[in-house]
């Protein structure tokens, strides 16, 4: 997996535009992170991490929860985007690696913009 920064993804015009709102932070205070992490890493095992996820390009909503929010700020979202920014290559199953790091950069940016 290719290491990307936060920093790098704010370049991007349509990853920079994703933000928590007041109604995410208010989930976040009432579940916390760790719940928070448990969501990632279940969304992420059971719609990114098989070879071929079901709905592959549109299995993410953009609203809804703030891990999809960070999702698509991250480019995690689907297969593609994976394939595009961290080298994650399609079609195969991801590793417990990948799932790790990609469950990492959805928490790094759900906490950065958590914080603020």
């Amino acid at each position: 997996m290719k290491s990307v920064s936060l920093e790098t993804l704010s370049r991007s015009k349509f990853r920079a535009k994703f933000r928590l709102d007041e109604e995410d932070k208010k989930y976040i205070d009432q579940s916390g992170l760790e719940t928070l992490h448990r969501h990632a890493n279940d969304f992420v095992k059971k719609r990114l991490a098989p070879a071929n996820p079901k709905n592959d390009g549109k299995q993410t909503p953009y609203q809804g929860h703030p891990v999809f929010k960070a999702q698509h700020a991250t480019a995690t979202c689907c297969r593609s985007c994976l394939k595009k920014w961290y080298k994650i290559e399609k079609n195969k199953a991801m590793t417990s690696k990948e799932i790790e790091g990609v469950i990492a950069m959805i928490m790094k940016w759900i906490e950065s913009k958590y914080s603020k």
